[in-house]
């Protein structure tokens, strides 16, 4: 199998289909480019043409929202045999996927949904990375989740939760920051204790995105992850924290909704950039 990550330790963007043309007529100094694997799971058009001529010439990173690796029944086979193709077609230099679950029989919920942490769950998300891995023919990175919410039934911290199934499969971590932060608010956490009790050294790969906030139905502070806001400073000082443990790591900015002009997302690159250039390999 391959290592968790190959990606040069700058700064991505997700790719978005309305930069296609910017991005192949200005060619920005952008580290590696990442997609969601669900857009791209047809045979041709247009999509499979930008991202081609786009794959030529800088690295790629593929991102996958509809696996649903914590649901409680099988993998959905052909989703993952699609998923195969794509990566086999593009040959990314990382491949990840969600701590969640998004479907149960034939229903597909848009939603990426929180786990229960518990022994049974496990063994069963376990298995499903196993799968993954063995399909693909490769390692994957497991993202840690943003949350709302937590199950009474659960007996395991969710770090442990994590670390666990890293140790048991040999998959990475791709650490999302701005869901470490978002989480450890919701539930009144300390984000700092939190990383504490991840497993760092397996991080093949960050994730930097902007959150909305709401009060809850005490009147406390709700942060809901939606990618559709510029990074908060929190988070950004979080990622400093991080960067300062691990050194430098690939670290992708996403903005799913919301869309700003490609100069504003760049602009948030390069500031990771800068991050990453201040702390030693």
């Amino acid at each position: 199998m391959m290592t968790h990550s190959s990606l040069p330790c700058r700064a991505g963007l997700g790719l978005k289909h309305e930069h296609f043309v910017e991005v192949l007529d200005t060619l920005p100094d952008i580290g590696f480019f990442e997609v969601h694997a669900e857009n791209y799971m047809v045979a041709g058009g247009p999509f499979h043409h930008y991202l081609g001529l786009i794959r030529e010439r800088y690295p790629l990173s593929v991102h996958g929202v509809g696996l649903s690796i914590g649901g409680e029944g099988p993998l959905d086979r052909e989703h993952l045999a699609r998923l195969a193709t794509l990566i086999e077609r593009y040959q990314p230099h990382s491949f990840s996927e969600h701590l969640a679950w998004s479907s149960h029989g034939p229903v597909f919920l848009n939603d990426l949904l929180p786990l229960a942490y518990d022994s049974a769950t496990l063994q069963r998300v376990c298995e499903h990375v196993d799968q993954v891995q063995s399909t693909l023919k490769r390692t994957m990175l497991l993202e840690n989740p943003s949350t709302y919410l937590q199950f009474q039934r659960s007996t395991l911290d969710e770090a442990d939760f994590i670390s666990d199934i890293i140790r048991r499969t040999g998959c990475g971590l791709l650490l999302d920051v701005n869901n470490v932060y978002v989480s450890c608010i919701n539930h009144q956490r300390d984000p700092r204790s939190y990383l504490d009790a991840l497993p760092l050294q397996a991080v093949g790969e960050i994730h930097l995105a902007g959150f909305a906030e709401d009060t809850d139905s005490l009147g406390d502070r709700l942060l809901i992850d939606d990618h559709g806001a510029p990074i908060d400073n929190a988070v950004w000082q979080l990622y400093e924290q991080v960067l300062s443990r691990i050194g430098p790591v690939a670290t992708l900015i996403e903005r799913d909704n919301r869309l700003p002009a490609f100069p504003v997302l760049q602009a948030e690159a390069e500031r990771a950039d800068w991050h990453l250039r201040q702390v030693r390999p």
